[in-house]
């Protein structure tokens, strides 16, 4: 097979290209596209990388290394004391659970020693935070609760291998001139106590270095002013420091991880975020696809009984755990399922024990070897397992939720208010604080018994109820309220509350919220006239602060921003009629805007207010009075 790199690149990249845009297309991850493309073009599949193809995990775990140091960048101390509770609670409570139970279910099972057993806990235990963080930035669960509590998870296994590594060298009980194919390190020949010195005094070293010696540098790099050379320095930074770890039988990504911890509370914390950003997006793919490559199916089709079977109680173990630990922080069941499944597999930190073990000769190298196809399956499993809770479990367990929350009776309402309100949460909550500051009484109702709690306790009379039953509209007011304002997040459940009261309550005059263009489309059908769309206001609002910030009468930029929105909501009726028609669309859209601009540059000639300074700028009015002096 020809090794020219230039080939080998055009593979990796043809594969990633091909295989991940087919994935996205089927409604998997990204991360599946790139694991399914390692194997495809690996030495089992189609064999373009042969075994010596492996040499791409030591490159493409540079990516994994790119990603905990940019994740220590993150870890500000402050941000670390916050989340003390989820960190140490739930990230203590996953590990050491988790260990136990692999370790008593191993060592009563199976035929290992005590040492081996526990070193292969330990290594299971921990979960992909590659695989875990990049599924989380895809679907945009990154700062949801499911997202803060696995981040806490990851961050306490990650933490939690300094120790692990430092321990490891205790359980070597083995002949140090065993197996001669073993990893060999710096440390290689020392007693066990020694080694275990040697890994705790690398890590202090790496914290003083970055305190007394990295900042200091990076100040000195800032003054030439060369944004290359900082880049440059950048990765410098974190390629010495992994190769330092390296050198000790250390794993570089645990290196890197300090190295970003030191430098978290440095001034230059953004500017390295920003510099290492682009690589790490780019070699974690790698990683992800030199995963699927170094999969052995060789390995697994000697032995599959013990791969499949030990991989799949993996799973469960490490899910029942999770599954238990969220429920103990009384976590809904759809985040308890996606927080279970999303952390169930072994992580790259498995090849890293598993090699350091095979180094300290804990491990024997096939039951090393085994472990580690254990692991890259569990990885390759989890994209399937989030695809079948997100299809198939997910909806299920919500439409059960759903059927409970129907049982529960709606609230009793003692009032016959002229507003109600349907919907009271960022949107609603909004309009509801200001009607209640002029004095205007509104009937409130929500159908999130979560958010009903909290806003009772901040002081607001919320009734729990579907809005879209008649009985509970009845109930609330409608045939003798002035005003209904619809302002249900759901587009969907928004339109058939309208529906019912277009229906049922004819005389009631209704606002409405509308997430985009596309839903009042919708609601102009049902002959709604007073739409109000999220985005529209708030941008005009910052375009017209824009125009006086540039020197704008302030009159002049309100009076166009007002007109802005008059012109935007008529085309928006015209345009509802020939959305269905994509060619008479497109080009009435084109005619519309060409309209509104000629009618706003005529407006701006036609004010009958063009001496009023009162709305101008500060700036504007100073030029204005000293040109009057």
């Amino acid at each position: 097979m020809d090794t020219n790199f230039l080939l080998q690149a055009i593979i990796y990249l043809s594969a990633a290209v091909i295989c991940v845009p087919i994935a996205k297309k089927l409604g998997l991850s990204s991360i599946l596209g790139y694991l399914l493309a390692g194997i495809v073009i690996g030495p089992y599949v189609l064999g373009f990388i042969g075994k010596e193809g492996q040499d791409i995990m030591h490159f493409a775990e540079f990516g994994v290394v790119m990603m905990l140091f940019l994740i220590g960048l993150e870890l500000e101390p402050s941000k670390f004391w916050k989340m003390r509770k989820f960190i140490l609670g739930m990230g203590s409570a996953q590990l050491i659970g988790t260990t136990l139970l692999l370790f008593v279910g191993c060592f009563f099972f199976m035929d290992w020693k005590w040492e081996t057993t526990l070193a292969i806990s330990l290594a299971l235990a921990l979960s992909s935070t590659a695989i875990v963080l990049q599924t989380l930035k895809e679907k945009g669960l990154s700062n949801t609760s499911v997202g803060r509590s696995s981040f806490a998870v990851l961050l306490f296994q990650d933490i939690a291998v300094i120790p692990i590594l430092a321990f490891l060298p205790l359980l070597s009980t083995v002949n140090l001139e065993a197996a001669n194919d073993a990893p060999q390190s710096l440390i290689n020949g020392f007693s066990s106590w020694l080694q275990t010195l040697i890994v705790l005094g690398s890590i202090s070293t790496i914290y003083f270095a970055g305190r007394f010696l990295f900042v200091p540098l990076l100040h000195i790099i800032a003054k030439t002013r060369l944004q290359e050379l900082f880049t440059a320095s950048a990765l410098l930074l974190v390629v010495g420091v992994s190769y330092s770890m390296q050198l000790v039988g250390l794993s570089p990504a645990l290196g890197a991880f300090m190295a970003g911890v030191v430098l978290a509370n440095s001034e230059f914390r953004h500017e390295l975020e920003g510099d290492i950003a682009p690589f790490k997006g780019l070699l974690l793919g790698l990683f992800f696809l030199g995963v699927g490559a170094s999969i052995n199916f060789k390995l697994i089709i000697e032995n599959p009984l013990f791969i499949f079977a030990f991989g799949a109680i993996l799973t469960f173990v490490k899910f029942v755990v999770l599954f238990v630990i969220s429920r103990f922080h009384k976590k809904n069941t759809d985040q308890n399922l996606l927080f279970a499944f999303g952390l169930s597999q072994a992580g790259e930190f498995g090849f890293v024990i598993m090699s350091f073990c095979m180094q300290l000769y804990i491990i024997p190298n096939v039951l090393a070897n085994q472990i580690m196809a254990v692991i890259a399956m569990s990885m390759v499993a989890t994209p399937f397992l989030l695809l079948i809770n997100e299809r198939l479990i997910y909806p299920n367990s919500r439409s059960k939720e759903k059927a409970n929350e129907i049982k529960k009776d709606n609230d009793f309402i003692d009032e016959d208010n002229p507003v109600i309100i349907a919907g009271f949460g960022h949107f609603g909550s909004t309009v509801g604080r200001l009607l209640k500051a002029n004095k205007v009484k509104s009937t409130i109702l929500d159908y999130d018994s979560d958010r009903i709690d909290v806003l009772r306790k901040l002081g607001f009379k919320v009734y729990y109820g579907d809005a879209t039953r008649l009985e509970l509209l009845k109930a609330a007011g409608c045939e003798n309220a002035k005003l209904f304002i619809a302002a249900i997040d759901n587009p969907s459940v928004n339109l058939k509350v309208i529906e019912t009261l277009k229906k049922h309550f004819p005389h009631l005059k209704i606002l409405t919220r509308a997430r985009n263009r596309n839903d009042a489309y919708e609601l102009i059908d049902h002959k709604v006239e007073n739409i109000y769309r999220e985005t529209l206001y708030s941008a005009v609002n910052m375009g017209v602060d824009a125009l006086v910030e540039l020197g704008h009468r302030k009159y002049t930029a309100t009076r166009q921003g007002q007109q802005f929105i008059k012109y935007d909501e008529i085309t928006t009726r015209k345009l509802a009629e020939k959305r269905h028609d994509k060619m008479a669309y497109m080009i009435t859209v084109k005619e519309e805007i060409e309209l509104q601009e000629q009618l706003l540059k005529s407006d701006i000639y036609s004010q009958v207010a063009a001496t009023n300074h009162s709305w101008d700028s500060e700036h504007l009015k100073k030029n204005l009075s000293e040109s009057a002096d």
